[in-house]
């Protein structure tokens, strides 16, 4: 629960907890412990690098509702603006245009999003 908190923020764990019943508090313990708890607290990788992975699929999959919270959570974990666009861009040569294009739109209302809330 450490890293999710520190990856996306208290507000958005707090939101997912007090949304919890008893159909998903089976789904919410499984990210838990093992995204937060066995993947992301790994050695292998550091959490920039986890990071660019995870914008790098989210926009490959389209899931954009996904894609916002980590455009937030890359921010947290360091990198720029600058940084998250290259791996949009990189993921365009991959994943195609027109995901990458979608990512790109949604990324900058979270960025502009995050500069208004500085």
């Amino acid at each position: 629960m450490r890293v999710r908190r520190e990856v996306l923020g208290d507000a958005h764990v707090d939101r997912s907890a007090a949304g919890t019943t008893d159909f998903t508090a089976p789904f919410q313990d499984f990210i838990t412990r093992v995204a937060w708890g066995d993947v992301w607290t790994r050695d292998g990788l550091d959490r920039r690098t986890r990071s660019c992975i995870t914008l790098a699929v989210l926009t490959a999959l389209g899931r954009e509702g996904e894609l916002a919270l980590h455009v937030r959570a890359a921010r947290r974990n360091g990198l720029t603006p600058a940084e998250i666009g290259e791996v949009l861009l990189h993921t365009a040569v991959y994943a195609g245009v027109p995901a990458a294009n979608a990512a790109f739109q949604l990324a900058q209302r979270v960025l502009d999003e995050l500069e208004d809330e500085a």
